[in-house]
């Protein structure tokens, strides 16, 4: 039977066994793994992004780089990229990359890789912004909720103090607002705007 959308929606997005495919390549790799200061497996961060980009209308490909994201800097660098392409295709691996603040190599200071990341974000595909939209929501939303129910000792469990997470997550506001506009990616970012704006209402600070 034919999968039609309702009139004026976009195209319905089908997923085939090789998204199921990088959903278990996700879960093998990160399974060790858990959200900053909690015993939250961290699974369940990346099949959320993954559900973003694929509310926004992104397409198979663009789920399973969702899914993936976070392997390169996680779980392996530059072989682990190899990897991603050889199993999942040349499209996936550049949006991973494109994603990753580095490739698993002694990492430069915190803020010297975080301004390079929100400089090449504001130039990079549409591709690779949706799903960097969407891991920020994510991240986002989590902090939120945690600044709801823990407070301010939320941000020790960081590598940064708050007031550079706070200026991390505006500068990338920044710049997606400067990129190019993007349908799949406008709804993404509206959220994303707003869970920042309740971040500092919270903790403090000017708002985007």
């Amino acid at each position: 039977m034919k999968n039609d959308s309702p009139k004026g929606t976009s195209p319905a997005v089908v997923l085939s066994n090789k998204f199921l495919e990088a959903v278990q390549f996700a879960f093998e790799k990160h399974s060790k793994q858990t959200r900053k200061g909690t015993n939250t497996p961290y699974i369940g961060h990346l099949l959320q992004v993954a559900s973003y980009v694929i509310d926004a209308g992104g397409d198979e490909e663009l789920a399973i780089a969702a899914l993936l994201h976070d392997a390169v800097e996680d779980q392996g660098g530059a072989p682990m990229l190899t990897e991603i392409r050889e199993r999942f295709g040349l499209h996936v691996a550049q949006i991973v990359e494109g994603c990753s603040d580095s490739m698993g190599e002694t990492k430069r200071p915190w803020r010297e890789r975080k301004e390079a990341y929100v400089q090449h974000l504001s130039l990079a595909s549409a591709e690779i912004r949706l799903v960097a939209a969407a891991d920020k929501l994510a991240n986002g939303r989590a902090i939120l909720s945690d600044l709801k129910t823990i407070g301010e000792k939320l941000w020790v469990r960081f590598n940064a103090p708050k007031e550079d997470q706070l200026w991390y997550y505006d500068s990338v506001v920044f710049a997606l607002q400067a990129a190019p506009s993007d349908s799949r990616i406008t709804k993404v970012l509206g959220e994303l705007i707003d869970v920042v704006r309740q971040i500092r209402d919270i903790s403090g600070g000017s708002e985007v």
